[in-house]
Parts: structure tokens; sequence; C-alpha cells
């Protein structure tokens, strides 16, 4: 057992505590990482506010990178000293949907109250998303990890870990977007720039952001927006087809909000598919009208994590950033010490933010 210092949710909304909890040893298949950069996602933020349930004590984050210092018994390919991506995508390997090319949708349970973190007292300390990485050190399974290139900064690889495979991966693997289609990105926050960016390297023609905020509108199209519309336009789905002649063939959701779910339809045409990204809190509901729907063959498709194979995706898109065909630099919004991490999650729910980053100081 270690002593890391961390930051702590001991009642849903409140304020996180910076205090000092242990974190055991590898076990076997697992690896131990020194944290040197986390981002903040709005995953992180849900959980915090209690959307998505889970027990208490917490310490979440999820979005990271970092060193390996330490590996437990039948680990292959890592060792210490390897520079790795820290994602949530804990993968058993030998279930269906993981031997169906499917690692983000892992049917193997795991219990995050008996992982690694406990109380310096010895009670058990929920590990969130399987993560646990506003903390110093994590301890996770190997599948969990994906090794990134030494002179990559820490800071914009943690970005490959949530919310740049998230988006870019939803245009790409979920979506399949091909060569000239047009496509719709609701939300121009941190995800939906990613989504924008996977559509503009999959080919989209015409690729339209939907968002409340003009500044983001103008910003999307650095990413890759062709068009912008406010979504605070009367029938802001009127103004999309009216740009792109028809309705699009792709409509990716990257906001979690069941109200916007239930327009995203209105946007698709004839044999169009609406991507569900953005996670709404537990119990919301959306409604759609199936008649028409399966009139014109449109559907639905839910998206978790991009539909990633991190050991593939993530060597793809470090690729591509270093080529200057992937942004990157472009999404850190703000960098800030663990001990703010409460102001950095204020600015993130503020939505000015497209990412914020929390870099650790190791001495």
């Amino acid at each position: 057992m270690s002593k890391v210092k961390a930051a702590v949710c001991h009642e849903f909304g409140a304020p996180l505590k910076i205090e000092e909890i242990e974190l055991r040893a590898p076990e076997t298949g697992e690896v131990e990482v020194t944290i040197d950069a986390v981002a903040i996602c709005h995953s992180d933020i849900s959980f915090w506010e209690g959307g998505f349930g889970g027990s208490l004590p917490a310490v979440y984050g999820h979005e990271g990178a970092g060193r390996v210092t330490a590996v437990g018994n039948a680990v292959q390919g890592f060792e210490v000293g390897d520079n790795v991506a820290v994602t949530l995508i804990r993968a058993c390997g030998h279930c269906n949907s993981c031997g169906g090319g499917k690692p983000t949708i892992c049917e193997t349970p795991y219990d995050g109250t008996k992982g690694p973190l406990t109380t310096t007292e010895g009670a058990p300390v929920f590990q969130g998303l399987a993560t646990g990485a506003f903390a110093e050190k994590v301890v996770v399974d190997q599948s969990q990890i994906v090794k990134i290139p030494t002179d990559m900064a820490k800071d914009v690889a943690s970005l490959l870990s949530c919310g740049v495979i998230t988006g870019v991966g939803a245009a790409v693997n979920a979506a399949g977007i091909r060569p000239g289609q047009d496509v719709v990105v609701i939300g121009a926050g941190g995800v939906g720039l990613n989504a924008i960016q996977g559509a503009r390297i999959a080919g989209a023609r015409r690729i339209v952001a939907v968002d409340m905020n003009a500044d983001k509108l103008e910003a999307a199209k650095e990413f890759g927006a062709t068009d912008g519309v406010l979504a605070s336009e009367g029938k802001p789905w009127s103004a999309v087809k009216k740009l792109l002649g028809r309705g699009a063939d792709v409509v990716l959701v990257t906001v979690g909000v069941a109200a916007v779910y239930d327009m995203a339809p209105r946007y698709i045409g004839n044999g169009g598919k609406v991507i569900m990204v953005g996670m709404p809190h537990f119990g919301e509901t959306a409604k759609y009208s199936p008649l028409i729907m399966a009139d014109v063959g449109q559907g639905i498709v839910g998206s978790k994590m991009g539909d990633v194979v991190i050991k593939r995706d993530i060597p793809w898109m470090v690729d591509l950033y270093q080529q200057g065909r992937l942004k990157l630099d472009e999404l850190i919004s703000g960098r800030w010490s663990l001990e703010q991490i409460n102001e950095a999650i204020a600015d993130t729910k503020s939505g000015a933010a497209r990412r914020n980053v929390i870099i650790f100081d190791h001495g």
C-alpha cells in the first residue's frame, strides 16, 4: 500500500476534498501509473453530481496520461518507464463483446468499490469509471492503457484517453461516415469538436455544427465545420436542411441532454441515422416516432467511447496529430493544479471550456 493525494468526493455536488488515500500495489494483470495530467470530462462531472449514481466516497477522473511505475504478474507489453495514456476502457478480452471487437462494451462487470482504493482507515473508496485518475497515481487493468511517444506532452496525450477517441471514433467507427456524406454535430464542446474532426477526416461533404453559443460555432470552423447554426433559432433543423438541401446523412449528438435527443431525428434525411454520444443523467428519457423512422429507413445508434479499440485507434490518432491532421493542443482551454480542481470543474460546467487539464507536479 502507498499513500497518494487525490480529489475525493464525499457528497454528491459538494466540493471535492484534497486528501491522502491508500492505493494498493498492482495485482495480476494490473499496472500502476503515475499520473502527469488528467483532463476533466463531463462524465466525471455527471458522476460528481450524482447523475449516474455510484458509491461514496469516490475518486473520479478517467482521461489521463502518465508513466508506468509498477507492474503486476502476467502483464504483457508494458514495463516500468513506459509513457501511456490511461482510459476507462477495461476489457476482459474473452466475453462476446470483446471477442467481437467491441471492448468498449465489455460484458464482464467490474465493481469499483472492490478496487485498489481505500481510506487511510481502510474503508473502501469507489474507483470512478474504473480509473480514479483525479489522483497522483492509479492502479488499472493492463487493457486500459496504451503506449504513447516519449516526446508527446502529457497534457495533450491525456485528451486521447476519452474526449478525442469518443468524438473521432463516433464519427469514424460508430457512424461509419463515408466521403461525400453530410453531417450535423449537435454540441460544439470538447467531444463535439472531435466529432467534427472525425467527420472531416472521414471525408464528409458538409459538416454543420449546432450549438447555443455563437462563439463556439466560430471555433468549430477551426476544426472542420463548414457551417454553423444556432440551436436557439426557432427550428434549427430547418436551417440545417436549407443549408444542405435535404436532411443530413448522420447526426452526432454530443451533449447529454434528453431534450436534444427528442429533436435530433428532425435533422436527418431518408436513410439517415442519429449517433448517440452524449449521455444524459440516469432515468432521463427521449421520445421518437418509430413509424416515421421505420418508414424512411432511419436509425438510432448508441456509441460508447467512439467504439474504439485503443491499441489500434490511439496510435492512429497520435500519427494524425504528428502529421498536423488532428488538432489536440487547440483543445486545451486551461491548465490547473489538483488543488484547483473545484475551480476547474466550475469553469468546465460554465460551458466556456473545451478541455481543462489537471497537471501534477511530482517534484
